[in-house]
């Protein structure tokens, strides 16, 4: 199974560029395949950008990546 992570975009040089995953995590990443600035979110799989989608929506998917963390913490 393959998963995408939303991140936001916090410096782009080229088609490089640095993302951040929230709680200080950031990582480099390729933003040659969409179509993105600084301050857009965009999932992330495998080190590659592959979706620009809306704050919103990146917001809620992070929650709901905590929620599964959390309650496979509580067993």
């Amino acid at each position: 199974m393959c998963y995408a992570i939303p991140a936001r975009v916090v410096e782009k040089r080229g088609d490089m560029g640095v993302v951040d995953f929230g709680n200080g995590v950031r990582r480099e990443a390729l933003l040659g395949l969409v179509d993105a600035k600084v301050g857009d979110y965009v999932l992330v799989h495998a080190g590659y950008a592959i979706k620009v989608i809306d704050e919103e929506s990146a917001l809620e998917i992070l929650r709901e990546f905590e929620e599964v963390l959390r309650l496979a913490e509580e067993g």
